[in-house]
């Protein structure tokens, strides 16, 4: 008897496996070789410039060598996100791995546009947690050395018993 494979158990496949395909396609059709830089773009640019903007494009040289990042943002926010540009392409190419990406341009709209209605740059607000759940989660995760990995697990934690109806 062979056991399941990690993507499929008891008949059901994880929702990640059957979309991968689907969002590697829709991504690289944009120039996204990496399809982290849009689905972790809050983490990446930060917590002052994701709400503000976000990635449109990459366009690769004809020589290959150095692609450029395309950023929308509204018209008041971009000289703000024009003096972080470094730092941004140096958090990207982070997520790349190497430098991939040698420019940044800012395209600039309007807040809202003709279609209505207009998407928001921001995240949709996270979920907010009950304390008592954050301290049973953080009293859980308490004998865990490496303080990242725990605060990780407490933050996990917290918001899985935040949900249950318990």
């Amino acid at each position: 008897m062979t056991t399941p494979s990690r993507s499929r158990r008891n008949g059901f496949r994880q929702t990640g496996v059957l979309l991968e395909q689907r969002i590697r396609k829709a991504g690289e059709g944009r120039g996204f070789a990496v399809a982290r830089l849009l689905t972790h773009w809050d983490e990446i640019a930060g917590p002052a410039l994701a709400p503000n903007c976000r990635p449109v494009n990459v366009g690769y040289a004809r020589k290959g060598f150095g692609a450029t990042l395309t950023v929308l943002t509204t018209g008041a926010f971009a000289p703000l996100l024009q003096a972080q540009l470094p730092r941004l392409r140096e958090r990207v190419n982070t997520c790349y791995g190497y430098n991939a990406i040698s420019r940044i341009r800012v395209t600039q709209t309007a807040p809202t546009g003709f279609a209505d209605p207009q998407a928001a740059f921001a995240a949709a607000p996270k979920p907010a947690v009950r304390p008592e759940c954050a301290a049973r989660a953080a009293e859980q995760a308490g004998e865990i050395e490496n303080p990242e990995l725990r605060a990780a697990l407490s933050r996990l934690g917290a918001h899985i018993l935040s949900k249950s109806p318990s």
